[in-house]
Order: C-alpha cells, then sequence, then structure tokens
C-alpha cells in the first residue's frame, strides 16, 4: 500500500491563555488518499477548523501549542512533517501542494484588490510566468468554475460578486498551482440551497478531474452525502467515530454521530420535537460519553399548533409593496435605472400562523421583512397591521406599535452591542418603552426571559463574545421577547447553526410560540427548515411571490418552476 498522501497522527493541541490550558485536539489520527474526500463533521468548538489551519501551521503560537503527533504530508515521492519543516520550505507548500477554501470569501478576499489581481498574485507566487500569462490562466481558472463572463469578473471588486460568486473566485485561487491536497472549511455554509448545490458539484468535478485529496469540514450532514467517501466525526477534540459515508450514515456506532443524524428537521414531520444532543448521550464524571438507553424508543414529544386552522383574523395583510433602489445617476445626480427588490408583493399573515418565505438570496426576502416594520422605506403599496396602514402611520402611533413588532436577525453577534452586558442588552427595550421602570424589577424580568430559552441567571453580566453562536441566537430571541410582542419576523435566524444547536433553537421557538401566542414570518433559505417550521409557505423570486401555500404542498407538489428547482437542490440523505 502506497503512503496516504495526509496522514495526521496522534495531534494534540493546546491553547495557553492567561495560565489556563484549553484542549483543543486530543490524539487525532485521520488520513486522506489522492482523489479521495474526507468529510469531517461535528458541532462547533468540535475541533475541525483547528485540525485544518493545524495542516498549514496557520494557528498562531502562541496561544496556541503542539503538544504531540506528526502532520505527514507527502510531495514527490517524500513524506515531510509538516510540524518540523522550516517557514521558507512551508511557504513553498501554502497554496502549492495544499491549498485552502476558507469559509467566509468576503473576510477571505482583499476589499480593495480585484479579484483577478488577486487569483492571479497566487499564481504568481509559486510560478514563474509573466503578468500576460498569469492573468490568461486566471480567466481560464474563472471560466472552469463556472464564473459568468470571466474577461469582466477578472477586473470586479469582491463588493461587487454574490456570495456564490465570490466563493467561485476562492475555489479558483485554490485551485490556481493544481494542489495535491483541497481543504474546504465549511465552504458552503449560508448559501443558497441552487449555489450550494453548484459549489458541491464543483469541487467533486476538480477533485476528480486533478485526482486530488479533499478535506471537507462542515456541519452539515445533508452534504456530506451527498459528496463524501470517508467520514470522520469530531467531538470536544477527539475523533469518535470514522468509518465510509455509507456506514456513517446506515450504522452510525457512536451516540454522538447517531445524535447528529437525527437532529435534521429533514427527517421529521412538521409539530414532531426534534431530538437534541443531550437525549441521546451524556458526559460521566470522569468525562467519559455514556449512551442512554432506550434512545430508539424516544417520545416524539409532539408540539401542540398554536393557530387554529380556521383563518378567522388577518392580522397582517400586504398589498402592493414595492421596494425599489437607484441602481444608476446622471452626472447631476438624477436616477435613470431602479433594482426592484420588492416589486408588487402582495399577501395576508393570519393571527397565529407561522408564514414561511424562502427564496435564494438576492431575491427580496431581508429587504420584504425590514419593509413590513418599517427598518427601510417602501416606494409604494400598503401595508395594514391590526388595521393601522403602517405606511401612512406618523412616528408616535410608529413607536407604540414597535414594541407588538419585533425581527431576529439572521447574525446575532453583529445585532448585539459588543459594550454593553447581555442582561442590559435584553433590559434596553423594556426601559426605551418603560414597561419595567423600577431597576430591580427589570432586571428580575431579565433573569426570567434568560431561563425561559434556557440560559442562566449569572449570564447576566456577560458580553456577547462570552457565549457561542447557539446562545447569542437565544439571546436575541430574548430581547425580542421583552416586549411580549404579537408579531416577530425571524430573518435567517437558524441559517448558520450546528444541526443539533438548530434543532434545539426551533424547538425552543415552537416552545415559547405555544407559550406567547406570537405570529411569525420565518425568513430562511432552507426549505426543509421551513417546511418543518411554517404553516404556509411563500416562495419568493427577484422581488415577486411565485408560489403560496401550506407547507406540505409547497414541499411536497410544487407548482412553479423556480420551487421545483429550489427543491430539486436539497441534498437527499438516507434516514
Amino acid at each position: 500500500m502506497p503512503n496516504p498522501l495526509l496522514h495526521i497522527k496522534n495531534l494534540s493541541v493546546d491553547f495557553i491563555t492567561d495560565g489556563a490550558v484549553t484542549k483543543a485536539l486530543k490524539n487525532i489520527d485521520i488520513s486522506v488518499n489522492c482523489g479521495e474526500l474526507l468529510a469531517i463533521v461535528g458541532e462547533s468548538g468540535s475541533g475541525k477548523s483547528v485540525t485544518s489551519l493545524s495542516i498549514l501551521q496557520l494557528l498562531p503560537s502562541p496561544p496556541a501549542k503542539y503538544i504531540s503527533g506528526e502532520i505527514c504530508l507527502s510531495v514527490a515521492d517524500e513524506t515531510i512533517n509538516m510540524l518540523q519543516i522550516p517557514r521558507e520550505q512551508l511557504q513553498s507548500i501554502r497554496g502549492n501542494q495544499v491549498a485552502m477554501i476558507f469559509q467566509e470569501p468576503m473576510t477571505s478576499l482583499n476589499p480593495v484588490l480585484t479579484c483577478g489581481f488577486q487569483v492571479m498574485e497566487a499564481i504568481r507566487q509559486h510560478n514563474p510566468i509573466n503578468v500576460k500569462e498569469a492573468t490568461k490562466k486566471t480567466v481560464s481558472l474563472f471560466e472552469q468554475v463556472k464564473l459568468p463572463d470571466p474577461e469582466n469578473m477578472f477586473h470586479r471588486y469582491p463588493h461587487q460578486l454574490s456570495g456564490g460568486q465570490k466563493q467561485r473566485v476562492m475555489i479558483a485561487m485554490a485551485m490556481s498551482c493544481e494542489p495535491s491536497l483541497l481543504i474546504c472549511d465549511e465552504p458552503t455554509t449560508a448559501l443558497d440551497v441552487t449555489v450550494q448545490k453548484n459549489i458541491l458539484q464543483l469541487i467533486r468535478e476538480l477533485q476528480i478531474q486533478n485526482q486530488m485529496g479533499v478535506i471537507f469540514i462542515t456541519h452539515d450532514l445533508s452534504v456530506v452525502a451527498e459528496i463524501a467517501d470517508r467520514v470522520a466525526v469530531m467531538y470536544k477534540g477527539e475523533i469518535v467515530e470514522q468509518n465510509t459515508a455509507l456506514k456513517i450514515f446506515n450504522s452510525p456506532q457512536h451516540p454522538y454521530t447517531k445524535a447528529l443524524l437525527a437532529c435534521r428537521p429533514l427527517l421529521h414531520p412538521k409539530g414532531e420535537r426534534l431530538p437534541v444532543v443531550s437525549d441521546f448521550m451524556e458526559v460521566d464524571e470522569k468525562g467519559e460519553v455514556v449512551e442512554k438507553l432506550g434512545v430508539g424508543s424516544l417520545e416524539s414529544g409532539v408540539i401542540e399548533n398554536a393557530r387554529l386552522l380556521s383563518q378567522d383574523f388577518k392580522l397582517l395583510t400586504v398589498s402592493g409593496l414595492k421596494v425599489h433602489f437607484p441602481s444608476a445617476k446622471t452626472f447631476l445626480g438624477k436616477v435613470t435605472a431602479y433594482t426592484k427588490a420588492v416589486d408588487d408583493v402582495s399577501f395576508d399573515v393570519f393571527e397565529g400562523e407561522t408564514l414561511g418565505l424562502v427564496g435564494e438570496s438576492g431575491c427580496g426576502k431581508s429587504t420584504l421583512g425590514r419593509a413590513i416594520l418599517r427598518l427601510i422605506d417602501a416606494t409604494d403599496g400598503e401595508i395594514n397591521y391590526k388595521g393601522i396602514d403602517l405606511l401612512k402611520a406618523d412616528s408616535s402611533k410608529l413607536k407604540a406599535l414597535r414594541k407588538d413588532m419585533q425581527i431576529i436577525f439572521q447574525d446575532p453577534y453583529s445585532s448585539l452591542n459588543p459594550r454593553i452586558t447581555i442582561g442590559d442588552a435584553i433590559a434596553e427595550p423594556l426601559m426605551v418603552h418603560a414597561i419595567v421602570t423600577n431597576r430591580k424589577d427589570r432586571k428580575d424580568k431579565v433573569i426570567e426571559l434568560l431561563e425561559k430559552v434556557n440560559l442562566r441567571p449569572e449570564h447576566y453580566q456577560r458580553y456577547p463574545h462570552e457565549f457561542s453562536g447557539g446562545q447569542r441566537q437565544r439571546i436575541v430571541i430574548a430581547r425580542a421577547l421583552a416586549l411580549q410582542p404579537s408579531f416577530i419576523i425571524c430573518d435567517e435566524s437558524v441559517s448558520a447553526l450546528d444541526v443539533s444547536v438548530q434543532a434545539q433553537v426551533l424547538n425552543l421557538l415552537n416552545d415559547l410560540k405555544k407559550e406567547f401566542g406570537f405570529t411569525a414570518i420565518f425568513i430562511s433559505h432552507d426549505l426543509s427548515v421551513v417546511r418543518y417550521i411554517s404553516d404556509r409557505i411563500m416562495v419568493m423570486n427577484k422581488g415577486k411571490i411565485v408560489e403560496t401555500g401550506t407547507a406540505e404542498q409547497v414541499y411536497d407538489n410544487p407548482q412553479n418552476a423556480y420551487t421545483q428547482r429550489l427543491i430539486a437542490s436539497i441534498p437527499k440523505t438516507t434516514s
């Protein structure tokens, strides 16, 4: 048997900060062969990215410290240990023999340089060719990754491209020197299902064409089922299970793997409580994982729907709503063209229901949600909430309605002030609307809200950066519920969460909806999540609503060609 392309042997990594030691990796042992795709899955904090960054020695040291192990890479019939080679040799390997696609292309691309220049720079770093030849190769790479109008894309800046296009530029850059090993760190997180499908097909095609080894890091098990040859499951810095993709999905052995597979909303009918990791396992006093008995007979715990099937009361009516943004102006500032983000949209929302709103990035979902709440101005139309036209309401009436209409934003970190504690962040709307004027009563109310979203009273004094992504999402949910609103818009509120954390948040939203009885619009590009949580679904494309129906009708029997394409793009997995 020839040596594997990459073999990580007994790798242990600690992070040392202020004298405290965090064991990030514990005796990791994995290998990748030429032409093989290894998927590494696990929740945030399990050690997936630390493993990938260790291969290219991209972890800052300090605080990172390699305690033990080897990272052996086969290069030109020679095996080298990446932990022991000099910096000059390491620089020649990075981007050349081993390339990496990072999770967020916007932060990985330089905003002041054109996309073509950045790819060309990577090519010339490792190949002695002139600018003309590098330009030609870059345009060819853009064609290979199926970017539209490659020559024009060469001269564009990152902000002028969509999320999917930026990710393709990153793939072109990673492939520019024809690496032997490609590391993909969450390359499709938060991308639309159609864009995600195209990116996955592209990576698979390039892998087969170049016989690359690929390490694909993700928390999306549906993606893993589509493309992986083998799967390694990580939990708290350890590999707890490793096998072929077929065996992992059809016959998982470790309780953590079983839990991850069971948490997916796609496998559960609407209203059934999603299982979470703690249903399958627990950690004993020695720190060892213990499988809970009787998991196979977990009760479904059906969540009662607060909404009555009879649609008696229209809480919100949107009629002919338009939101147009200027896209071109003359030298004197006269607008000559508009982008029609929301184009003549009409629909009703009934009291107590959850209305799902789905579509690709740029279709106008978030713009529609923000226009309803008057966070951005509408160009034309009518928004009638409880008999009041919001577009004609004065500022005093709008302020009074603000406490009745709330929004949960997609990125909880950017919607929380990093300089104030989460207790003060949740208490702020209570102060603004003079709901609870006494300081002690206000704190008691905030602690009550924290407990409702499964956080602890001691979290009151902590800052946003001290929480995980799932915990921060719970914080913004608590803040949205502080004023006990009748209507909430959830804007991509679970898009970037791990499957197990996503299950917890979806269960929480269902529980709180039952307790508080609010009405919701749930915006997402993930149709499987929308199907699970929504009563009805609206599909949006290019600023227009193209299809509306019950969750079952839209998901199981789509009528519009665009909806059919979205459904077809959802990765199908074994159950």
